[in-house]
């Protein structure tokens, strides 16, 4: 072996010196000798032993036929395809390394959705393996025009990344902007996508998720027909779509699979919904601190008759029992399943009645605030759920603090923040501004299937 060639093997194993996992075997064969590299964390043994030692053994040409060569002085690039899970293969004479994707370690099967659950249409949901994901995208779109780009992102982990898009509808001026973004990040670590999605918004700072998280195969290849991009990662579940619109949260895959008078139904269901909870008791708060005379008489008599013994301001009362419902919730989530479901309930009752005996709160409060919360969790997208649990405080506030007058202070906010935001350029309020008519047969009221065939205008570029 000459000089230059020890020198790169020996740079090799410097590198992956002190882990355990790692097999470095000699082997001869009738091309010479041969020096094996592999993760034994990442191979099973039926693999390594069917595509590399078989192979070696026998017919050694068949290894030149599924490998490619890789240059030796691109060390980085080399310790790279190995952590990915590929094997290594150094061939003494005349000087060759070869790399094999021999990558097998186990995965998690495909099961049902938990978190985007249907009565109708497909079961299948996406596992944690970037392959096994784009696979089932690719098995509802049959079509060369859909392609994929792998990346890898993380200074430190190099996690691969793949994005998919429909070549033949998708705008160039978005994939452009896309590949530019994830290009620049220097973020170290990901651990799931929904970290890489918060780097790549139009506004960091806003509680609005501006790009859509799909777990459902069905849900983004329509999405990638309408001319979207969508982004992958491996070890991780979920989809991002981007650009996306505020009303497409309210939209679930289940409501082109039901008829069009009960989609629309649920749609403008969720989207009312959606500022009621983060109105109830605000309203609340303000009738009853500044503006009584709104209400009608026999029901401010019960608002005051149920609030006799409460020894707190409305904004106080209010303040306190939308803390438990959060303690609650989130002790709920991180309790096992077959606890945390009792938990919640249970203690919801028996928090709810003692603090209405003690006199600490009205129950009325109570049925608004359960009412609140139950209202919170309609939309389809559990992150604008979490968005308006975080915008409900600002209203409580505003109208504790100005009554009427601060809501609409705190309306005027909210409209403006959203006309403000953008999704990957894109505005966020489209398709009612900038308006264009043929999209709003598919937002909150859905006309029947036979009008909804053209590609929505929120996949053309507007801002830079």
């Amino acid at each position: 072996m000459e000089e230059k060639e020890q020198q790169a093997i020996e740079k090799i194993k410097e590198k992956i010196q002190e882990i355990d996992d790692v097999v470095i075997k000699e082997m001869i064969t009738d091309a010479g000798i041969v020096t094996i590299f592999y993760f034994s964390s990442l191979i099973e043994k039926m693999t390594i032993q069917s595509m590399v030692f078989m192979p070696l053994a026998n017919h050694v040409n068949q290894i030149f036929q599924v490998s490619e060569s890789v240059d030796l002085e691109d060390i980085d690039i080399i310790i790279q395809k190995l952590n990915a899970g590929q094997t290594l293969l150094f061939f003494h004479k005349p000087a060759l390394l070869q790399v094999i994707d021999t990558y097998s370690a186990p995965t998690r099967s495909i099961t049902n959705t938990e978190t985007e659950s249907t009565v109708i249409g497909p079961q299948d949901a996406f596992t944690e393996s970037l392959e096994t994901n784009i696979s089932l995208v690719k098995r509802r779109i049959q079509n060369p025009m859909l392609k994929n780009e792998t990346r890898t992102v993380g200074t430190e982990t190099n996690i691969k990344i793949s994005i998919l898009y429909m070549d033949n509808i998708v705008n160039k001026e978005n994939l452009d902007r896309l590949r530019e973004r994830i290009d620049k990040l220097q973020y170290p670590f990901f651990t799931d996508i929904s970290e890489l999605k918060q780097l790549i918004e139009d506004n960091p700072l806003s509680p609005f998720p501006q790009h859509y998280m799909s777990v459902r195969p069905d849900s983004v290849s329509q999405y990638l027909i309408d001319g979207r991009i969508v982004i992958f990662m491996d070890n991780s579940q979920a989809a991002i779509v981007c650009p996306t619109s505020f009303f497409e949260m309210f939209v679930s895959v289940e409501d082109y699979y039901n008829r069009w008078t009960t989609a629309s139904l649920l749609r403008m269901l969720r989207f009312f919904g959606f500022f009621l909870t983060i109105m109830i008791t605000p309203m609340y708060i303000s009738a009853l601190t500044f503006h009584p005379e709104i209400l009608p008489y026999e029901l401010l008599l019960n608002l005051q008759e149920s609030r006799s013994k409460v020894p707190f301001p409305p904004l106080i009362e209010v303040l306190f029992i939308e803390l438990i419902i959060e303690v609650l919730r989130e002790a709920g989530s991180r309790m096992p399943a077959k606890v945390g479901q009792t938990i919640g309930i249970v203690g919801g009752i028996v928090i709810g009645t003692a603090a209405v005996e003690a006199g600490l709160l009205s129950n009325i409060l109570i049925v608004l605030v359960a009412t609140s919360a139950l209202l919170s969790f309609l939309p389809p997208i559990f992150l604008l759920s979490n968005t308006s649990r975080f915008i409900r405080y600002i209203f409580i506030l505003s109208a504790g603090l100005f009554g009427l007058y601060g809501l609409m202070l705190a309306f005027a906010w909210l409209f403006a923040h959203l006309l403000r935001l953008n999704s990957l350029g894109t505005p966020y309020m489209s398709p009612v501004v900038p308006r264009k008519a043929k999209d709003l047969m598919d937002s909150i009221i859905r006309f029947p299937i036979k009008y909804l065939n053209e590609k929505k205008g929120i996949s053309r570029a507007q801002k830079k």
